[in-house]
């Protein structure tokens, strides 16, 4: 099984890509970039490109309790990543993820979408945490009951862009997922991109999301760099 999937990816990797210049936000473009943000406190991110079709990907915020590290591949039907990070929530809950998903521009399959660009999204992961159990005894965050939850699932979702004119981007997304011992989220989020010159852009945004090791609720602004 694993020699049919290696030569598989084989294959897809020897498929000519399309070659055109991609919106800053496209999660398919794969680019050397560094950002930096602001939620509830400060994060850093950035993306390193290999060559045209890989690169390598990490985000963590200053207090090094949330963060994200992985990479991704780019095939012509879409860009393939896997990641692993870990997750604080509003309640106290925490949670560790590994997850490979995709992201599948629409227009690949000749779907025409008019001004906007969509892609769904689809994967898989493997999650597991502490879950914050609310009880009537509870008088302090020394009290809280936190409860060992691991589950295997998945997810569906989809991203959207709609240039607004040539420096203004709306954007949104939303999905949710479910997993093994009765395991589920939701989340979604807009916000807006503003392209300040080819390298340089920033976006405000906010999202909202909802599982079963709590919930977030964030408005943020980032700023990020590309490098030719």
């Amino acid at each position: 099984m694993i020699k049919q999937i290696t030569l598989f990816l084989g294959v897809l990797y020897c498929l000519p890509l399309l070659a055109q210049e991609k919106h800053h936000e496209d999660p398919t473009k794969v680019i050397t970039r560094i950002g930096a943000g602001y939620t509830d406190n400060l994060t850093l991110s950035g993306s390193l490109a290999l060559d045209k079709m890989r690169k390598l990907n990490a985000q963590s915020n200053i207090e090094g309790d949330e963060w994200r590290i992985g990479g991704s591949w780019l095939f012509e039907f879409g860009i393939v990543n896997f990641s692993f990070s870990r997750s604080e929530y509003d309640d106290g809950g925490h949670k560790k993820s590994y997850s490979v998903g995709t992201f599948l521009p629409l227009t690949v399959f000749g779907v025409d979408t008019g001004k906007w660009m969509i892609f769904p999204m689809a994967g898989f992961n493997h999650t597991k945490g502490e879950i914050v159990i609310n009880s009537d005894e509870i008088e302090s965050l020394n009290d809280l009951v936190m409860v060992q939850n691991t589950s295997n699932g998945g997810y569906l979702g989809a991203m959207g862009l709609r240039p607004l004119d040539e420096n203004w981007t709306f954007m949104t997304f939303g999905g949710g997922g479910a997993g093994s011992g009765g395991y589920s989220n939701i989340w979604a989020g807009a916000g807006t991109s503003y392209k300040i010159n080819a390298q340089q852009s920033f976006n405000i945004f906010g999202f909202v999301s909802e599982d079963d090791y709590g919930t977030n609720n964030k408005l943020g602004i980032s700023y990020t760099y590309e490098f030719d």
